[in-house]
C-alpha cells in the first residue's frame, strides 16, 4: 500500500502504513514523521510507536520548537482495540501477534500543534479539534 494524501480545505492528511516504517531505525522514523508534521500534515500511522520512539519524537520536537519559525510542537494520540471484554484466548492471540509483528492494531495520529487544537480520545474513537 502506498502513501495516501487527502486535502480538505487546506488540511492535509498523510496515511503512513506501518510497512513503510517497520524497517527504519528510531532516528529514521522520527525524522520521517517530523518532516511530515513540519509540512503541516497530520500523520495517521497504522500501528503504534514504541515508548522509546515516542520519547525521541517528543525530545526532537522540543528541540525544534525554539529553532523553527511558527512551529509550536506536536499533538499525539493513540487509539487501540479494547481487549478488556475479550476472552483469554483472544487476548493471548493478540499479545502474540503484537510481539511478533508490532502493535499494528493501533492507530497513531500525530500533527502540528498549530493545526490541531485538541485531541479527545476514548477507547473506541479519537476526536480532533482544529484551530
Amino acid at each position: 500500500m502506498s502513501k495516501k494524501e487527502k486535502k480538505i480545505h487546506g488540511l492535509s492528511l498523510q496515511v503512513l502504513p506501518f510497512s513503510e516504517v517497520k524497517d527504519m531505525s528510531i532516528s529514521e522514523r522520527v525524522k520521517k514523521i517530523l518532516s511530515l508534521v513540519l509540512s503541516n500534515k497530520i500523520v495517521i500511522l497504522h500501528g503504534r510507536l514504541r515508548a522509546e520512539e515516542e520519547a525521541r519524537l517528543i525530545e526532537d520536537t522540543m528541540a525544534l520548537v525554539d529553532h523553527v519559525k511558527n512551529f509550536k510542537g506536536i499533538e499525539l494520540a493513540v487509539i487501540e482495540p479494547d481487549m478488556k471484554r475479550e476472552n483469554i484466548f483472544v487476548k493471548m492471540r493478540h499479545g502474540i501477534a503484537k510481539r511478533l509483528i508490532g502493535d499494528s492494531a493501533a492507530l497513531t495520529v500525530i500533527g502540528p500543534a498549530s493545526v490541531i487544537k485538541e485531541i479527545k480520545r476514548d477507547p473506541r474513537r479519537l476526536e480532533l479539534f482544529f484551530d
